[in-house]
């Protein structure tokens, strides 16, 4: 990868937590029921004369404690906001490239879901739903290559994402889809949209170290299958993200612990209208950070505060994330009367 002519953020989808009750209180989980935030930021070789097509990058760090584990049934909202920022580009080979990039991307996604009991898969299913609002900011040290970008990026859609709960393990499994709703137009330089479908299959899990579930370590790891964009003959290589954290419970309300995520490019990037300096390259990203949230009993919400930051990247920017969240249960079914 190397410096930028048209750059795309897009897609930032999103986002919801759980709940359980214990001891007559209600904790979220803080599974983000809708979604992995997505931004994306395209890069194409001016060197080399060739046009930006928007290829996109996905942002990770949007998905920290508890990410394997399923909430309870339930309706649930929840608003996110995330500002993402790099300005360092990196390459196939792990150098930084001296472009002068500056980006500035903010997304409050709103979210809906909710989870029911399946008995006969003896059970739990959820459906979520993000619409992400993005407004991004790009620069370089040419001047014709800044752009201010802003509107509602691509759609995230879950119809199905199961959870089996045993005693002292969470097992999830699932499928998602971005639908390509946010404004695209190959080359176009008010892009907030990826102009592409990718289908997403999960599979994950919690391990829980005490009987009363309070210490935790969780992972959730995707597949992202991306589709051809439209009007321009680009396909996105195919990704795998790991994300999850190690954490604990304290005192009943403040949940903490270290996050981390990992993702690999499993194929190149192709079609006919990719700039040739680009086959072949690979995106790889690792990154740590941490995570605290604070569960509100009065009225039924949890806070989430996280901070992660990119360790090793290539063929993308190193960039960094803050996210606060803001969860809230609708609804819950009253507990069963004991026999």
């Amino acid at each position: 990868t190397t410096s930028s002519r048209r750059p795309s953020p897009a897609s930032l989808p999103s986002l919801s937590g759980g709940q359980r009750a214990s001891g007559g209180r209600v904790r979220f989980e803080s599974r983000l029921l809708l979604g992995l935030l997505t931004a994306a930021t395209a890069f194409a070789p001016t060197a080399a004369g060739a046009q930006g097509q928007d290829l996109g990058h996905k942002t990770l760090g949007t998905i920290g404690l508890l990410a394997g584990a399923q909430p309870q049934p339930g309706v649930y909202a929840s608003t996110r906001l995330v500002y993402y920022a790099a300005n360092e580009l990196v390459d196939r080979d792990g150098r930084s490239l001296p472009v002068g990039l500056d980006i500035d991307s903010w997304a409050d996604a709103i979210g809906l879901g909710a989870t029911f009991a399946v008995k006969p898969l003896a059970a739990t299913w959820s459906v979520s739903l993000g619409i992400p609002l993005l407004y991004s900011r790009f620069s370089t040290e040419q001047p014709q290559a800044s752009l201010d970008r802003f509107g509602i990026a691509d759609l995230y859609l879950t119809p199905a994402f199961l959870g089996w709960r045993l005693p002292h393990v969470d097992l999830v499994t699932g499928y998602a889809l971005y639908a390509p709703t946010g404004r695209f137009e190959p080359g176009g330089s008010e892009n907030v949209g990826r102009g592409h479908w990718t289908h997403q299959f999960s599979l994950g899990g919690t391990a829980y170290f005490d009987r009363a579930r309070a210490w935790h370590l969780s992972a959730l790891g995707s597949y992202d299958l991306n589709l051809r964009k439209r009007g321009v003959d680009i396909t996105r290589g195919d990704t795998v993200q790991v994300q999850g954290g190690l954490g604990g419970r304290l005192g009943g309300i403040v949940t903490l612990g270290l996050v981390g995520y990992g993702l690999w490019q499993v194929s190149d990037d192709s079609g006919t209208d990719l700039p040739p300096v680009l086959l072949g390259a690979r995106d790889r990203a690792f990154g740590l950070g941490a995570e605290v949230s604070v569960l509100i009993p009065p009225i039924r919400s949890q806070v989430t505060l996280r901070y992660t930051h990119d360790l090793s990247v290539r063929s993308r920017p190193l960039g960094q994330l803050f996210f606060a969240g803001l969860s809230f249960a609708a609804w819950r079914p009253k507990p069963a009367a004991p026999p």
